[in-house]
């Protein structure tokens, strides 16, 4: 992999792929650069597609920070990312990726063209609710250094019952998921309070995808097409039959339409 740096001289890992126009893949929680292989192998062919781990995550630095000073620190690492993969790159964001990804176009990303898969925002009173409990929640455990609680909690949250879990904890992945533990503060902090920040992102000038699943809950298609609402220039889909983890099969067709269908129409205004 390359490394580059980003402000604080953190050094950021990434992989290219492909040729064509520069596309940059935002993973989710609990994921490296290896787990969005399978979506970049299928766009490779029309895009130069690059991924990278995020802070804390496979060959990345750590340089953590909590809270509103660790976003800062993931937004300045995607800016660094963007700039390694070449002038005029679009941005896709997996979950909490994706809601990286709005945050980093909000503080200013020179990102024209940009799409979002369920960012795990959970507006409403009983979804605040929900999120400040699932917050403190993980932040004690991480503080007590229960790296396998705070994976079942994020597990849980995502929807995993606890027999997927129970047989999960005695797979051979499961101490690299509690190595990657302790980042899960990081994406909990890019969800802020859980609400779509609806007045921060009207900055958003990137024309924008916004793309949900047919079968993921009734919270999360709503969520998105509330976020979808926020955003200037946005347009919604929904992916029949697909749910938060979404088929890379399914999924990139839809980005590669849209990213190649506007990136040629921007050259050829």
């Amino acid at each position: 992999m390359d490394r580059t740096l980003s402000a604080d001289s953190t050094p950021i890992a990434y992989r290219r792929r492909g040729e064509g126009p520069p596309l940059v893949l935002v993973g989710g929680a609990l994921g490296t650069a290896a787990a969005d292989a399978p979506l970049a192998a299928l766009l490779a062919p029309r895009f130069t597609v690059v991924t990278y781990d995020r802070r804390g995550r496979g060959a990345s630095g750590s340089g953590g920070a909590g809270g509103v000073a660790g976003v800062r620190r993931e937004i300045e690492d995607l800016a660094a990312v963007v700039t390694a993969a070449g002038p005029g790159a679009s941005v896709f964001g997996m979950s909490s990726g994706g809601a990286l990804a709005l945050e980093a176009a909000t503080a200013g990303l020179p990102v024209e063209l940009l799409a979002v898969y369920e960012p795990p925002y959970t507006p409403g009173a009983s979804g605040l609710l929900l999120k400040a409990r699932a917050s403190d929640r993980l932040h004690r455990l991480l503080a007590a250094g229960d790296r396998a609680g705070a994976v079942e909690l994020f597990l849980a949250a995502t929807g995993v019952d606890p027999a997927t879990v129970d047989r999960m904890r005695r797979a051979p992945l499961w101490p690299g998921l509690e190595a990657l533990a302790p980042t899960l503060a990081y994406d909990d902090a890019v969800l802020g309070d859980g609400a779509v920040p609806a007045e921060r992102f009207a900055a958003v000038t990137a024309r924008t995808l916004v793309v949900c699943g047919g079968f993921s809950s009734a919270r999360s298609r709503a969520a998105t097409r509330t976020l979808a609402e926020a955003l200037p220039r946005a347009r919604h889909r929904t992916l029949t039959g697909q749910t938060h983890e979404v088929a890379p099969q399914v999924l990139a067709p839809v980005l590669a339409d849209f990213f190649a269908r506007d990136v040629y129409a921007r050259q050829a205004s």
